[in-house]
């Protein structure tokens, strides 16, 4: 059961680094006055939604690693991560962002994925 609790704090982390990566770009609709903020303010608050990320990636992690008694090798759980964040990011960009379309070549590297989550298993 350990491996689901591992899979929703990696998708809860995953969106939350997705807003503090690519959220600024949609802060000037969210916030006004934002767009003439310096760089550096952007970047902090980038970093102080990346402390919530980092509050579910680290426990994620920790549980589901088999050095701690989890389900999962190292390279497992990467693999899970990454296939995570892009579906995460992709949920997000078609539905919040609205300024992508899905078109064949993000199928078949989605494939891709769904093959290295395969191998890294057997």
């Amino acid at each position: 059961m350990s491996f689901i609790w591992v899979i929703l704090l990696l998708i809860v982390s995953n969106v939350f680094m997705t807003f503090a990566w690519y959220g600024q770009l949609k802060l000037p609709e969210w916030v006004p006055g934002s767009k003439d903020w310096p760089l550096i303010a952007i970047i902090v608050l980038s970093w102080c939604v990346a402390l919530f990320e980092y509050s579910f990636m680290i426990p994620a992690n920790r549980f589901g690693s088999r050095v701690n008694g989890g389900p999962f090798s190292l390279i497992q759980l990467k693999v899970i991560q990454e296939v995570v964040s892009l579906t995460v990011f992709t949920v997000i960009c078609i539905t919040v962002f609205k300024t992508e379309t899905f078109h064949w070549n993000h199928f078949v590297a989605f494939g891709c994925l769904i093959a290295a989550v395969f191998f890294a298993f057997i």
